[in-house]
C-alpha cells in the first residue's frame, strides 16, 4: 500500500519456530516514523514552528496535520488554513488563515496527547470541554442496535493494510445507513482518527452530526475527545473503553458503545440514542 511518503509497509527478514525448529522466512511489518507538525501564521516566513512529533504510519499526512489541530481546537473548519504542504521528510507545515489565533506557549506543553499525560480526570474532562465548539454534540442521531452490530463485520475489510501485517489500528467513518464512508489505518489509534478527521475537514464536511465512528481496538479518553470536537454523536469500539472515555462521552452526549461485536456490544453512555 502506497503512501505520500513512500511504502506503509517493508518485508523484513525473521526467524520462525516450527515443531521445535527455527525456519528464516520474510515477514511483512508496518512502516512507524515521525512525523512533525510546524504551524505559520498567515504570510510568515520560514518552516514554521513545531508544535508536536507523532509516530505514525506514513500517508495522508497531511490529513493527520489538519485533524491533530482540529482535535485540539486550533482549527474549525477548512477556512482557517491558508495552506499546508510537506516540507521536506516528515515534516509538514500548516499555514494559518488571517484571524485564527495561536498560543503558541500553550501548544508548547502538548496538551494531552496520550492516556500517560498525568493530568487528574476532572481537569482534563475541564480543559477539553471548554476547548470543544459545543459542550454536546449538536445532533439528534439515532441508531438501531442491529445497524451497529452489523458494522462490526464491517472493520476488517476497511483494514487492508491491517490485514497484511496485523499491526495498525482503524478509525471508520460510517452513515447513519451503516454505509461507510472512509476508514483510515496507521499504527497509531489516534492518528488514525486524526487522518479521518482531517480527510473530512479538507472535504468541508464536518460536523460529523448524522455519522456513526468505528474504532478498531479501545476507546481511549484523546478518541472521544477528537469525535467530541468532530461533532460524532455514536463511537463504537471493538474494544474497551476507558473510564475517562466513558465520562467525557457522558458529558458531551456521544453514545459510546463498546465490545462490539456482530451479535452483541456493551452501552456506556447515552443508551437513549439506541432504537
Amino acid at each position: 500500500m502506497k503512501s505520500e511518503n513512500g511504502n506503509s509497509t517493508r518485508r523484513m527478514p525473521i526467524g520462525v519456530i516450527r515443531g521445535g525448529s527455527l525456519e528464516s522466512r520474510d515477514d511483512l511489518v508496518v512502516v512507524e516514523e515521525p512525523l512533525e507538525i510546524r504551524l505559520a501564521g498567515l504570510g510568515e516566513p520560514g518552516p514554521g514552528r513545531p508544535i508536536a512529533i507523532t509516530m505514525r504510519t506514513p500517508g495522508s499526512d497531511t490529513n493527520l496535520a489538519l485533524g491533530f489541530l482540529h482535535g485540539e481546537g486550533l482549527i474549525r473548519s477548512r477556512r482557517d488554513v491558508a495552506s499546508i504542504r510537506e516540507s521536506g521528510t516528515n515534516v509538514v507545515r500548516v499555514e494559518l488563515a488571517a484571524n485564527v489565533p495561536f498560543d503558541f506557549a500553550r501548544l508548547e506543553r502538548n496538551f494531552y496527547t496520550s492516556s500517560s499525560c498525568g493530568v487528574c480526570g476532572k481537569a482534563s474532562l475541564e480543559a477539553v470541554t471548554a476547548m470543544l465548539p459545543r459542550r454536546t454534540v449538536d445532533s439528534m442521531a439515532r441508531v438501531s442496535a442491529e445497524l451497529l452490530c452489523s458494522l462490526a463485520g464491517k472493520v476488517r475489510p476497511a483494514q487492508p493494510v491491517f490485514q497484511g501485517t496485523g499491526g495498525l489500528h482503524a478509525a471508520c467513518l460510517f452513515d447513519a445507513q451503516g454505509n461507510l464512508l472512509e476508514a483510515f489505518e496507521d499504527v497509531g489509534r489516534h492518528n488514525a482518527l486524526d487522518k479521518l478527521v482531517g480527510a473530512r475537514l479538507l472535504a468541508d464536511a464536518l460536523p460529523l452530526s448524522a455519522c456513526v465512528l468505528l474504532l478498531s481496538g479501545r476507546a481511549s479518553f484523546e478518541l472521544l475527545q477528537k469525535a467530541a470536537a468532530a461533532g460524532v454523536p455514536v463511537v463504537a469500539a471493538v474494544g474497551a473503553p476507558s473510564s475517562l472515555a466513558v465520562d467525557l462521552a457522558d458529558q458531551t452526549g456521544i453514545l459510546l458503545v463498546g465490545f462490539l461485536r456482530q451479535e452483541s456490544f456493551n452501552v456506556y453512555a447515552h443508551r437513549e440514542r439506541l432504537r
